[in-house]
């Protein structure tokens, strides 16, 4: 690469003042400036070009390197960031210009290779001088460089070599659509898509043999297989559904190296497996339960894969688990163009599906309405009335069994007796018909009847809470009925016997069942009527544009937005790992939220998001682990009810925030960098769930805190019992 002799020269002869961090002086510094590339939130130029900057600019970037210089001088003896990298030595540099942060990029080939891979980065946060650091270098797919001379000035020894080549691909329509090619093997894939290849700085064709050769790889199926060290996840969700009784039987057809088979057998179940590779001789026999697991997905042909899906079914007696990769995200894996998949760097197929593709695909081969279970899991069930009894389980809601209230002798007595009965009248909402509940008989010989020991319950419990659980088993049903219309509304003798006595015991009729279910199906198409009762939810937590709530506390919500939520996951499941869901306000939007460390984290990090569009059911998913600044969640009580378990510790935690004023502005502090500035700027640590003043704060300064936090205190103590009068009043 071409050094520099002094990338300081100008600003070390007419040093500005730099007075603050203004993102959008930098932004419009940036825009200006004759050289370098300018995307949405970066600008990115060549460390040789740093001349032609502001100086403000230029000197905003002298912070970032001295801080830099004097963190790698101190990590130097031991860390090896410092040994291999010198900010001097950097290539790019990168302006963000949503952030305070600039960015040293790597690139040792940048002369010699024409799409140069990123080997490393270090990372300045100019407000807070921490400094991060970044390899890539030993990424299968690192990120690449375009458009080599927009970095560079047009006295750069080799702009012309560079442009050239970009005028080029500019011509054949390489450039095109810049999703996907900013990765290595993401840039291969376009290039073999057009035929062409990149041989210095010049762009030739492909010669016919060579094409060939890669259009007709030899697949090696059996690489696809993994080892894993637990269930797989089509097989843990059937275990976590119910579907295995003791007398179930299963069979793993494409089981690869038996993991799942050896695993269900260790539960004492009779389990079976068969594949093509590692178990050809185990002969293919019918089970209860069969998994399909990831197959379908790495079957280069169309009617092999069709066939396996077709055989899996056949040897089905109860449930087909079926399970494919689904494309939520851009491909940034090795992969090259092949049929209708794509040849990973390991030489193997994989067919990538859109959820709601992989749905209709499983319908039409077998004939079936698949039930969506996690994203790329559906369950196929062979009896309807057990795949609606299924459907009907997943919108029944959490209820509680009423609280003893009054000492009464006889309930007392029997009170081991009678807890069947109450627990059955809790899961249903209803009393139990002949055949249903085992102790019947022994129930109805001590009371006379079933009806006469539920009075005998009613006199020792409440009776409006037996009546609040009949409510809500009636609207479980309703949303389940009006989910239904989706695809076929099954006729009430198409129902498994427990839900048809639910509509029996709950409802008149079961058309006036389907009448409210439609009637509030219709209700739906309200945007406004949506959007008010996210503002009167009494459970979530209520921003300007959205409800968020914990999936715990789904069930709690209003039965019109549980319905809103069925729309999405009944179609294309949710994100398994997601713990919150966040209702959109402004468009009609579902996003299930992944944070890992809800339960343990008084502000957990996002890791993923997987938001539905409800239009036309189109996903998008966004994964934050490798960002720098993700999102994070405050008020974290608000999202529970209070009878989640670390309730009263969150409840705490945030209103000793509020007494501080760390969560006056919510904008400011929704991402790490934003809270880490709020806590150090209030001179506040957070340990665990509690809160302390830091302890080299300015004695000043933290005089001025607590005597804000006495007065916030003061008026919430007003402010409440005002409240309190009035509702005596």
């Amino acid at each position: 690469m071409v050094q520099p002799d002094n990338i300081r020269n100008a600003v070390a002869e007419n040093p500005p003042t730099f007075h603050s961090i203004d993102l959008n002086s930098i932004n419009q510094y940036c825009q200006n400036n004759p050289v370098g590339k300018m995307l949405p939130d970066a600008f990115y130029i060549h460390i040789l070009a740093l001349h032609t900057l502001d100086p403000w600019l230029q000197e905003y970037e002298n912070r970032a390197r001295t801080c830099s210089e004097r963190t790698c001088t101190e990590r130097s003896r031991s860390s090896r960031t410092s040994a291999l990298l010198k900010v001097q030595s950097a290539t790019l540099v990168k302006f963000s210009t949503n952030k305070p942060k600039i960015s040293y990029l790597f690139y040792p080939d940048f002369d010699t290779d024409p799409h140069p891979a990123l080997q490393a980065s270090i990372q300045v946060d100019v407000e807070t001088l921490e400094v991060g650091y970044r390899d890539y270098s030993d990424s299968e797919n690192p990120p690449i460089l375009h458009r080599k001379e927009t970095f560079v000035t047009p006295e750069y020894p080799l702009y012309e070599e560079f442009a050239a080549l970009t005028r080029a691909q500019v011509a054949l329509g390489l450039l095109n659509h810049t999703r996907g090619i900013g990765t290595k093997l993401g840039w291969e894939q376009r290039l073999q898509v057009f035929g062409v290849e990149v041989q210095g700085h010049s762009l030739i064709k492909r010669e016919s043999s060579s094409t060939i050769t890669n259009i007709f790889p030899k697949i090696e199926r059996h690489k696809a297989a993994i080892i894993r060290p637990d269930l797989s996840r089509p097989v843990r969700l059937a275990l976590e559904s119910s579907l295995f009784s003791p007398e179930t039987t299963f069979f793993d057809y494409g089981c690869g190296h038996g993991g799942d088979v050896t695993r269900i057998a260790e539960q004492g179940y009779t389990s079976y497996g068969w594949d093509p590779y590692y178990s050809a001789h185990t002969p293919r026999i019918a089970a209860d339960i069969v998994n399909i697991g990831f197959v379908i997905n790495v079957i280069e042909h169309q009617s092999e894969r069709r066939e396996a899906l077709i055989q899996a079914w056949e040897l089905t007696q109860k449930v087909l688990l079926v399970a494919a990769q689904v494309l939520i995200s851009d491909i940034k894996r090795g992969v090259i163009a092949y049929g209708d998949g794509i040849i990973t760097n390991r030489n193997t197929f994989q067919k990538y599906y859109e959820q709601e593709e992989l749905k209709i695909y499983i319908d039409q081969v077998l004939g079936v309405d698949a039930i969506p279970v996690a994203l790329g899991v559906y369950f196929v069930f062979r009896d309807d009335a057990e795949a609606e009894l299924f459907r009907a389980s997943r919108f029944r809601s959490r209820a509680t069994t009423p609280r003893i209230r009054l000492c009464v002798k006889r309930f007392e007595e029997h009170q081991e007796l009678l807890t069947p009965l109450m627990n059955f009248l809790t899961e249903r909402g209803r009393m139990p018909i002949k055949g249903e509940l085992p102790q019947a008989a022994e129930i109805a010989e001590e009371f006379g009847s079933l009806r006469r020991a539920f009075n005998v319950i009613i006199q020792a419990t409440d009776t409006e809470e037996w009546q609040a659980i009949a409510d809500k088993r009636r609207q479980d049903l309703m949303v389940y009925l009006a989910l239904c219309n989706f695809s076929r509304r099954p006729r009430l003798g198409q129902l498994s016997p427990a839900v048809q006595e639910d509509i029996i015991g709950l409802y008149s009729s079961y058309k006036q069942a389907c009448l409210d279910a439609d009637q509030m199906l219709r209700s739906l198409g309200n945007t406004e009527l949506i959007i008010k009762r996210c503002q009167e939810s009494k459970v979530g937590k209520k921003l300007p544009n959205s409800l968020w709530v914990h999936i715990s506390t789904l069930q709690a919500v209003d039965p019109l937005l549980r319905l809103y939520e069925g729309c999405a996951s009944r179609t294309l499941g949710r994100l398994e790992e997601a713990n919150v869901i966040k209702f959109h306000l402004k468009t009609p939007k579902i996003s299930y939220l992944f944070y890992p460390d809800f339960d343990i984290n008084p502000h957990p990090i996002l890791s993923k998001v997987m938001t539905i569009d409800l239009r036309d059911l189109h996903v998008t998913y966004q994964d934050y682990d490798l960002e720098d600044d993700p999102p994070i969640l405050h008020q974290i009580d608000a999202l529970v009810t209070s009878d989640y378990p670390q309730y009263e510790k969150f409840a705490k935690l945030t209103r000793q925030e509020e007494d501080r004023g760390l969560l006056d502005n919510w904008h400011s502090i929704s991402h790490v960098s934003g809270w880490k500035k709020c806590l150090q700027e209030n001179c506040t640590v957070i340990d665990g769930y509690r809160l302390f003043w830091a302890k080299d704060a300015d004695a000043y300064k933290l005089k001025a805190l607590k005597a804000a936090l006495r007065t916030r205190q003061r008026r919430k103590n007003i402010s409440n019992e005002s409240q309190r009068h009035g509702e005596e009043e």
